[in-house]
């Protein structure tokens, strides 16, 4: 499973892509299964097609955590949850299911996407 993030460059705030739109919530995100890669390949196309909306437009594995789905990679459940500084600030301090399952997920240290970028140099 996998979705897709990048960064707005309004406010630089993390987004994920749900059915040809950016939504701050990592719960709301549109996931993707195997099946669907050309589906991925189409919507990152479209998020780099944007520049003066997003930058950074990448794939992310997903992990079955408490019900839920969650990052692979700690870094990048540390961008869906928001400021890690404080749990009463950002995304975090709405709680919920899918925060939980972020916070309590495990997984490997990188993401694939990372991992593709430092192969290519």
């Amino acid at each position: 499973m996998k979705a897709i993030t990048a960064n707005r460059l309004l406010d630089g705030d993390v987004v994920f892509w749900k059915s040809g739109q950016w939504v701050e919530r990592f719960g709301d995100a549109q996931l993707f299964d195997e099946a669907e890669a050309a589906d991925v390949e189409a919507a990152v196309a479209t998020g780099k097609s944007q520049p003066t909306v997003v930058v950074d437009v990448y794939p992310i594995d997903l992990t079955p955590a408490d019900g839920h789905w969650a990052p692979v990679s700690y870094r990048e459940r540390i961008r869906a949850l928001g400021p890690t500084n404080e749990p009463t600030h950002g995304k975090q301090a709405e709680g919920g299911d899918v925060v939980e399952a972020l916070r309590h997920a495990s997984g490997a240290a990188r993401s694939t996407g990372r991992v593709d970028l430092i192969r290519r140099k």
